[in-house]
């Protein structure tokens, strides 16, 4: 299956150019005209990476940058005919991945492409705590038993991830609250052993008899290290 590029390009010969000479090397590349509609493209669609002209004519690139990272990973590689280097390097600090000035040889474009798609997929490989059947993807907030998503809120995920991140541990209740502090405390007023046993009866395939989430009797909890 083709790998699917957004790329949001203004320029129609440009974005033509683009598209053939990528599709040749096996991409599929869809096209949005501004920055909106790109925006737009991506929420109802999932790519895997997004190449972002700077210059466009609605939305400035870098606020488009800032608005997709604000809650997505997508690899991005920014297109720009400025030559200053603060527009760069305000890009990659608002998340952008790459970037490449106008006019760019479309090798080297390809180039970049292949670069930013390998390293997305090595920082997704570690994003994902895999527990033998059982996968937690903190990327896309997903627990995944036999690739089918467990039905978690956000709260039992970042619960769930705390625990997993620190498999084989023992940990209490207090040190479970205080790794969660930096999320929001308040959904967790109704006790941590309630969200605990909602992760069991998604987790586990006996939550009666749990193999993966353990109580120690005192002690408070430890995801298991070791899975079937």
């Amino acid at each position: 299956m083709p790998q699917q590029i957004l790329l949001i390009e203004d320029d129609n010969r440009l974005a033509e150019m683009v598209r053939d000479y990528l599709g040749k090397s096996g991409f599929k590349v869809t096209i949005a005209a501004d920055g909106q509609k790109g925006l737009d493209q991506q929420r109802r669609q999932q790519f895997d990476a997004i190449l972002l002209d700077i210059m466009l004519p609605d939305i400035d690139g870098l606020e488009v940058c800032r608005k997709l990272r604000a809650n997505d990973r997508t690899p991005i590689l920014m297109l720009t005919a400025k030559g200053e280097p603060m527009d760069r390097i305000i890009g990659l600090e608002l998340g952008a991945d790459d970037y490449l000035p106008k006019p760019f040889e479309p090798r080297e474009l390809l180039a970049r492409l292949k670069a930013v798609l390998r390293r997305g997929r090595s920082e997704t490989d570690t994003r994902i705590l895999r527990f033998g059947r059982l996968e937690i993807d903190s990327f896309a907030m997903e627990a995944r038993v036999d690739g089918h998503v467990c039905n978690l809120t956000a709260h039992q995920f970042q619960l769930l991830e705390v625990l997993a991140s620190r498999a084989g541990r023992v940990l209490s209740r207090d040190t479970i609250m205080n790794a969660l502090k930096g999320e929001n405390l308040a959904a967790f007023d109704r006790s941590i052993d309630v969200h605990v046993s909602r992760i069991r009866a998604e987790i586990e395939d006996d939550p009666n008899k749990p193999r993966r989430l353990i109580t120690v009797r005192g002690a408070g909890y430890v995801f298991a290290r070791s899975q079937e």
